[in-house]
């Protein structure tokens, strides 16, 4: 989106204000893209693409993990910070 808008003639400061990130954040993600793209073209061949979907339900399922994971420590301590302020 912002190479988009500035091939339409805006400047790169504007463009990224108008995507609501900081500068820093896009030049870190850029630099980031570009060390990924240099490791791409280092890759002998490219993963079928049922091998990138059974990445992603795995991801997936690990993302899951650790959101219940999270969930449940966080209840723990909510209850114990209630037990110590005598809320319960």
């Amino acid at each position: 989106l912002i190479e988009t808008q500035v091939s339409e003639g805006n400047t790169l400061k504007n463009a990224i204000q108008s995507v609501g990130i900081p500068e820093q954040t896009y030049y870190h993600w850029k630099g980031a893209a570009r060390i990924s793209a240099q490791k791409d073209d280092k890759t002998t061949k490219p993963l079928p693409p049922g091998d990138e979907l059974a990445d992603l339900v795995e991801l997936e399922e690990e993302n899951q993990k650790l959101r219940r994971r999270l969930a449940e420590k966080l209840r723990g301590e909510n209850a114990e910070l209630r037990k110590r302020l005598g809320l319960d």
